[in-house]
């Protein structure tokens, strides 16, 4: 029997949803016509100097290899899955596959379900979507047979079928806890040993935050020795050992558990990004390059997430760059509560014609900020003007491409020191073209009008969501000194008029106080940010809007976030209660926001659809987002900034769980909703990016890009490696096999 057979029974005998693979929830396959693009930047590449794309190419290397620790964090075969399809790729392209695909009895949808698959791992990273953090399954019951007709299986049938082993069950599996990402028993996660829950994770930061170290670059491992706990904190480096002045290793006794902090984790990787690294630094283009350069790599050498923020600190000073990047743990979305980064590694080139109206918000930012409905007190008490450019993306190694970034998330240096913005030109320009066909949840009316407007109004949205989002608001602090940053004896709380009582102490930090809500909350406040700045006439002067063009783009930016809110609900799991993407969480709070402030604002009815199945459709009264909209947003923005400001964890739960709450009471069922929402959700795209290869002896970079298919997305990986394939796999394999015992 095929082993999607046995995986059926199982799942039948422990009482899932899961009676036979073809019947699963949708939801865990992508579907056979997922949008795939390439993304395109042949012209931004070949105007760069022989010395700009040689700094590019290493740089991108190093990205790649550090890309593959996300296989390692997500989930614990996600690493045996890769290197399986990388066996059988290697040895056949897609193209020459299938005709084993039809020797083993698949059907050419099912061979295009197998690519599809496939893709999705690739550009995962793993096989938990990047975008909602659920798992994906092969919609195909023979993948074992297709296995074992490959030419890989052919040559070294032992170690396929050894691979084979190592991940047939969980690839299908889809028990409660192994349907998404989460923590205990919401979820799977790769950053924490299967044993571990929340109050796991809480106490760790409080050991970590004792001996002043940032959880970025670790994982936590529990064990329990005569009766005691027992917690291995392992830091990302390519050195292994405990000799180190820069972070804390060794055992230490804290409350009743022993820690032991060690180095190594993903050390192999660390290494190869290293190496890459120092070959950059020859073509840096100034010394801030170098610098940073020459930090990330003691980063990454030694474990120590201080010099990460160093290197981060001449990453702002290299102002205006040709070719940007930056590397690292970086963003904590995915890390159940919330602390630690996931490695992502990016090079792009900076677009100068869209650069110029970023740089022009930036130039605006000082007379835009006091326009924020929070005291001045509560702001940042100098704006540091940041870089804000558009770029074209060579490379984005890690789960997922986002639209926008603003970097770094270290607190300390974005409150004191700037930050940089970057909006993703060529993502935006494939990401979120839309065809009327597959527009859900809007009148006719609109829907031309959004797709009209739909690119110039999220272009306004992502400037001010990542320049005035990410970037305003202080946060109140008393250093390790005593020494505070605010007036105690005079600021007070907007919402209440006393003194404010809370703010943070010492190594405490936004992510390690509100933990498992910070993402969201911090994307939610972002998101209101813009909405709520996009009224500004200047501001959509800026980017080109005026008039009645300017009144379309105000009205499809916060159609957007409404519909986004709605959409937002295909990632709520109504099992655990819990979310499972920061952004759709924040825009679903929004929509909650505007539906509470009533006076007919948002209208969101549910409906039969032409097809004959649920449907639900959602408005917006234009004439009232200046009044009504414009209020709620700035009551409820206040809000937020004010619990944030003042480290007031209790209050900003309470806060922004509240309105998080998707139930079935009230005026609207937002469970059911969430049924339709399943029903007519559309996947989400995949890119295809480009390699890069030093020609011949000469210092000449050759970029060679592919076609945007599920195809073309795994010939770019193949190819991704050409020198050390067969070690680097060997190298997951082991780092794999090391942990397996601590997710059984």
């Amino acid at each position: 029997d095929l082993f999607p057979s046995a995986t059926v029974e199982k799942a039948n005998q422990k009482g899932s949803s899961c009676l036979k693979t073809e019947m699963v929830d949708s939801q865990y396959y992508l579907p056979n016509d997922i949008g795939i693009s390439a993304l395109d930047c042949r012209e931004a590449f070949r105007l760069l100097s022989p010395k700009e794309q040689m700094y590019a190419h290493y740089l991108s290397r190093a990205s790649w290899y550090g890309g593959l620790i996300v296989l390692i964090q997500t989930s614990p075969e996600s690493a045996n899955i890769y290197v399986l399809l990388q066996k059988m790729f290697r040895a056949q392209a897609p193209q020459q596959l299938e005709a084993a695909a039809t020797a083993a009895g698949l059907s050419a949808e099912e061979y295009q379900a197998f690519l599809v698959y496939a893709a999705g791992l690739y550009a995962n990273m793993g096989n938990y979507k990047s975008f909602g953090d659920t798992k994906f399954i092969p919609n195909l019951p023979k993948f074992k047979a297709l296995v074992w007709e490959s030419l890989a299986f052919k040559q070294s049938p032992g170690d396929m079928e050894a691979l084979w082993g190592c991940c047939s069950e969980s690839l299908y599996s889809l028990e409660d806890k192994q349907k998404q990402l989460g923590l205990g028993e919401k979820g799977i996660s790769a950053y924490f040993s299967g044993n571990c829950c929340l109050e796991d994770a809480e106490f760790a930061q409080k050991f970590l935050d004792s001996k002043n170290l940032s959880a970025y670059n670790t994982r936590l491992f529990k064990t329990e020795i005569d009766g005691k706990r027992c917690y291995e904190v392992r830091l990302a480096s390519a050195e292994k050992g405990e000799n180190t002045d820069e972070v804390c290793c060794g055992k230490h006794e804290f409350e009743d558990a022993v820690f032991s902090v060690k180095r190594g984790d993903y050390a192999f990787l660390m290494e190869k990004v290293c190496q890459n690294l120092e070959k950059a630094k020859d073509y840096a283009a100034n010394d801030n390059q170098k610098r940073m350069l020459e930090e990330y790599s003691r980063s990454f050498t030694c474990g120590s997430v201080e010099a990460h923020k160093e290197g981060s600190r001449y990453w702002i000073k290299d102002k205006g760059p040709i070719v940007e990047s930056y590397i690292g743990f970086i963003e904590s979305y995915r890390d159940p509560f919330g602390s630690r980064g996931e490695f992502e590694g990016f090079v792009a080139v900076v677009n100068k014609a869209m650069s110029a109206r970023f740089a022009q918000l930036v130039s605006s930012a000082e007379d835009l900020l006091p326009e924020l409905p929070w005291p001045p007190a509560f702001e940042k008490d100098r704006f540091l003007k940041p870089d804000f450019t558009s770029l074209d993306v060579l490379t984005f190694a890690g789960s997922g491409i986002p639209a926008g970034i603003n970097i770094p998330n270290y607190d300390d240096i974005r409150q004191t020191e700037g930050f940089k913005n970057v909006s993703l030109g060529n993502v935006l320009a494939v990401a979120y073209a839309t065809q009327k066909d597959k527009l859900t949840f809007l009148e006719e009316n609109d829907k031309d009008l959004y797709i009209k407007w739909k690119g110039p109004s999220f272009e306004v949205q992502v400037g001010l969501h990542e320049l005035l989002g990410h970037g305003s608001g202080k946060l109140f602090v008393q250093d390790d000194k005593g020494k505070f940053n605010f007036d105690q004896t005079a600021v007070r709380n907007p919402e209440t008029g006393e003194l404010i009582s809370s703010w943070y102490k010492g190594s405490e930090t936004w992510d390690s106080k509100f933990s498992t809500i910070a993402s969201s909350y911090e994307e939610c406040r972002a998101e209101c940010v813009g909405l709520y700045l996009c009224l500004n006439k200047e501001v959509l002067r800026i980017f080109g809007n005026e008039g009645g063009d300017a009144e379309e783009v105000v009205y499809v930016n916060w159609l957007n976030m409404v519909r986004a809110g709605l959409l937002g609900l295909e990632f709520y799991t109504p099992e655990s209660k819990s979310w499972r993407q920061a952004h759709m969480q924040a825009r679903f709070v929004i929509l909650r926001v505007l539906l509470e402030a009533g006076e007919g604002l948002v209208g969101l009815k549910e409906c039969m659809g032409a097809d004959g199945r649920s449907d639900a459709v959602i408005t917006l009264d234009r004439s009232k987002i200046y009044t009504v909209g414009k209020s709620a947003i700035q009551r409820f923005l206040c809000k937020l900034q004010v619990h944030k400001s003042t480290a007031d964890v209790e209050g900003g739960r309470a806060l922004y769980e509240g309105y998080s709450a998707v139930t079935a009471d009230g005026t609207h069922n937002f469970l059911r909703l969430r049924e339709t929402v399943l029903l007519r959700k559309e996947a989400r795209k995949m890119f295809v990016q480009a390699n890069t290869y030093i020609k011949g002896t000469y210092d000449a970079v050759e970029l060679v890009e592919y076609e945007g298919s599920a195809a073309g997305l795994i010939q770019s990986f193949v190819e991704r490696f050409p020198d050390d394939a067969e070690k680097v796999e060997a190298q997951l394999l082991e780092m794999t096999c090391m942990d397996s015992s601590c997710w059984c």
